[in-house]
């Protein structure tokens, strides 16, 4: 009866191992869910940036002078984390630019997004900008 008895519990041995799965598997399903929560917040920084080069270029687009060249600027106090860098560069016909619009993290000034498009401006009847420059300087001399 005392050899049935000795084998009917759980060894020391065999307690410690069940309490090493469990803790492996418990710091296993705490990085899971760190990585998963930081994957979120970096995947709504990134979609913020988008939104934000979108929203740049369609601001670009409303206005219509459309000026070949580089500016930098941010977009206020409501989104603090970013900044903006654009470039605007001829498109090979008349009218057509190339504009880069790249958002970056303000604190880094690591590039977040870049966003490229071509924007049409539609010259005037009267003649193409450098034409209207041209009359503007010559009035003004006048």
């Amino acid at each position: 009866m005392s050899a049935k008895m000795r084998h009917g519990g759980f060894s020391l041995i065999e307690v410690m191992v069940a309490i090493l799965i469990l803790g492996v598997a418990i710091v296993g399903l705490t990085h899971g869910i760190t990585t998963a929560l930081a994957s979120g917040k970096q995947s709504e920084f990134q979609t913020q940036a988008a939104m934000l080069a979108a929203g740049q270029i369609e601001t670009l687009r409303a206005d219509g002078q459309l000026v070949d060249g580089d500016e930098t600027g941010d977009f206020g106090d409501d989104f603090p984390l970013f900044q903006w860098k654009q470039t605007i560069a001829p498109g090979g016909v008349e009218g057509l630019h190339e504009v880069t619009v790249t958002v970056e993290n303000a604190k880094t000034g690591q590039s977040v997004y870049d966003l490229t498009t071509m924007l049409f401006e539609v010259p005037d009847e009267t003649g193409s900008k450098k034409d209207k420059a041209a009359r503007k300087g010559e009035a003004k001399s006048e």
